[in-house]
């Protein structure tokens, strides 16, 4: 068995580490900067930014898309997000993804083409004794049970528009 001086190496592992963990920690406050100031992360400032910190695009793309509060699309103005937790989806959650996707024309996940909306679909949004729920930006809307409270709730988000 041939013997490695364990002691030499680690102080070249150390500086690999660091300026890895360095790189990483940088690229993920980069990436918070870039998503607060565009709304979204731009694929032309992605490929700048690997270029920048020497960093392969395909790693950025691996760790933005690791996190869900990043996006590579842009987003709507406001958001609005539907609960399809076991107690909303029982009370009908469904259907006011639906009314929301004919009425806005867009589809969950996506934004409408003015930007105004971005819809998406949550697990879970905490408040299972107002079911169904949904919220507008951080504005909780429960109780959305009849054609009436999805009429009152698409009122809101257009007034929010």
């Amino acid at each position: 068995m041939i013997g490695i001086n364990v002691n030499n190496n680690l102080g070249e592992l150390e500086k690999i580490l660091s300026e890895r963990d360095r790189k990483q920690a940088k690229l993920i406050h980069i990436l918070q900067q870039m998503q607060e100031e565009y709304g979204y992360l731009p694929e032309e400032l992605l490929m700048e930014l690997s270029k920048e910190l020497t960093v392969p695009l395909s790693e950025i793309y691996s760790i933005a898309s690791f996190y869900k509060m990043f996006s590579f699309k842009p987003k709507g103005k406001n958001t609005v997000k539907v609960c399809l937790g076991t107690a909303c989806y029982v009370k009908g959650s469904n259907k006011i993804i639906q009314a929301l996707e004919q009425e806005f024309k867009v589809k969950t996940g996506d934004t409408t083409d003015d930007l105004s909306m971005t819809l998406e679909r949550v697990c879970c949004i905490g408040c299972c004794g107002l079911a169904p729920v949904s919220m507008i930006n951080d504005e909780v809307v429960g109780e959305i049970f009849d054609g009436k409270g999805v009429q009152d709730l698409i009122l809101k988000i257009k007034s929010k528009g």
